[in-house]
């Protein structure tokens, strides 16, 4: 069996391992982190959007720093939306908040029928500082 090095953010630990599974894997020089939604400390939705949004950002921060990294330090990006063609618009409105400054990272959006009551997801694989070279 693999001995993964899972990153836990802080108060979030519980949520992770009822749901069985890690928020973020150190490997290689990489962390690979888990699609982070806008849930609440109980793993409900936040029920506004853009709320959504910013807390799956704020999420993957608290993921991030973590391990010792900041969105600076992404290298690609993955995010689902449910009805994108709806949403697609407010939810960009809030990703320069949180996104950083060019270069930016690589980009994949799927538009997506279900998340589990929640209406945006984004997971990253981001460089470990630590690791060396561009």
């Amino acid at each position: 069996m693999i001995n993964r090095d899972v990153v836990f953010p802080p108060g979030r630990r519980a949520l992770y391992e009822k749901n069985h599974y890690s928020p973020a894997i150190r490997s290689n020089g990489f962390l690979f982190v888990s699609g982070q939604v806008g849930s609440r400390e109980d793993g409900s939705p936040e029920p506004e959007l853009a709320t959504q949004v910013r807390r799956a950002f704020e999420n993957l921060n608290a993921v991030l720093h973590a391990a010792g990294c900041s969105f600076d330090d992404v290298v690609d990006v993955t995010v689902f939306m449910v009805d994108p063609e709806a949403n697609f618009e407010k939810v960009w409105a809030v990703v320069p908040e949180y996104w950083g400054a060019a270069p930016y990272p690589t980009l994949t959006a799927v538009g997506v029928t279900w998340l589990y009551g929640f209406q945006f997801e984004i997971k990253v694989i981001a460089k470990l500082p630590d690791s060396g070279g561009a």
